[in-house]
């Protein structure tokens, strides 16, 4: 259940966040501006690549190497694939996991290498075979983590992944919003010297100054009516979210806020694109998800029941409204199902500016859920 005064009470919501969470979430555009200070110290500014690496391999553990992976795969485009390294192993714990170079991998690849932990052994004996094959290698982790020292070997770029001191304590869950932007900033100023995709220090100021725009509107004081992220923690309360996305940049946006959904929150949520959507999740809405769908008897005495889960989709969407667009179609089908529907669209703005607002919001979103219920 779902305990709606606390969402308006700031001081609540402080003593409830042990994880940090909405401090991170709040510090969103702080920590990317300090990622992005730690590359160019790092001297990501002064590389000269010699051209575009045939294909990039992104290894981490987690949530945060998939998301990472999945936001930097859709603003490369097909300029050059982007693949991540999944890692095998026994338990998801840094000693247990290991991963692989694929066959094909050599020296016109690039390995990038994404952690907020920076202990795992695997990691660190990537990084050797990497520099075996050839292959260029740049992490991004804590600093003076072990993982420091094999991409030292390595010959590689190493980059202080930008923390907190509240940080420090204990482990960071994958799907925190700190950890995210910690991580991809440096990447996206790694991409943008190769030439893959459009990211200077201008456009990562910008980043920040909207992600700091959305802690404005969606911060703890702000009241629910007025906050969009706490009115769409209130209607997810007891539904399933079913999360339909339109535009390129929204992809991987509902990707990652059905990952934080279901790693911060225990919140499980379904998540696809339109127009294919309107086909995967039809029947799912005619059946009993529906929120009109009730098979027993209206009148018998609910009192000590918990609440029956109905769906309650989640539009997110990056493109201008008079453009094409699938939208009316999955509004009627979402009410003639009498499933109700949430609507979330950016500002304009650049392409990695539209991407930060939605991410942004449907973390925020994520977080209150997660603390209003007791997660």
């Amino acid at each position: 259940m779902l305990d709606e005064s606390l969402l308006d009470t700031p001081e609540a919501l402080a003593e409830a966040d042990r994880r940090a969470l909405l401090r991170g979430a709040a510090e969103a555009g702080a920590r990317v501006r300090t990622a992005a200070r730690h590359a160019a110290e790092a001297g990501v500014h002064d590389l000269k690549p010699d051209g575009r690496p045939r294909a990039i391999l992104i290894a981490g553990p987690g949530a945060a190497a998939t998301c990472v992976a999945d936001l930097l795969g859709t603003l490369a485009g097909a300029s050059s694939p982007v693949t991540r390294l999944a890692p095998t192993g026994v338990a998801p714990a840094a000693g247990a996991l290991r991963w692989e170079l694929p066959g094909w991998a050599g020296s016109v690849d690039l390995l990038l290498i994404t952690t907020p932990d920076g202990s795992e052994p695997g990691l660190s004996l990537l990084a050797e075979q990497a520099y075996r094959r050839g292959c260029t290698v740049v992490a991004v982790a804590p600093a003076r983590s072990p993982l420091t020292e094999a991409v030292d070997g390595a010959h590689g770029l190493f980059v202080p992944m930008a923390t907190a001191p509240y940080e420090h304590d204990e482990p960071l869950a994958a799907s925190a919003p700190g950890v995210l932007w910690a991580l991809l900033t440096p990447l996206l100023a790694i991409l943008d010297r190769t030439g893959l995709l459009s990211a200077p220090p201008e456009a990562l100021e910008k980043v920040a100054d909207r992600l700091d725009q959305v802690a404005e509107r969606c911060g703890p004081a702000v009241a629910t009516y007025s906050n969009p992220a706490k009115t769409l923690a209130s209607e997810l309360a007891d539904s399933l979210p079913v999360i339909w996305t339109e535009g390129i940049s929204a992809g991987p946006a509902g990707r990652r806020f059905a990952a934080a959904l279901a790693e911060l929150a225990g919140r499980p949520a379904l998540v696809s694109e339109l127009p294919e959507a309107l086909a995967e999740h039809n029947a799912l809405l005619a059946g009993p998800l529906a929120a009109s769908a009730d098979p027993d008897d209206f009148f018998r005495d609910r009192v000590e029941e918990a609440p029956a889960l109905h769906a309650r989709v989640v539009l997110l969407r990056d493109r201008p409204i008079g453009g094409l667009t699938a939208a009316p179609t999955a509004r009627d089908l979402a009410l003639s199902h009498d499933t109700p529907i949430s609507e979330l669209e950016p500002e304009e703005g650049g392409e990695l500016e539209t991407l930060a607002e939605l991410i942004a919001m449907t973390d925020f979103a994520a977080v209150y859920l997660a603390l209003a219920s007791g997660a």
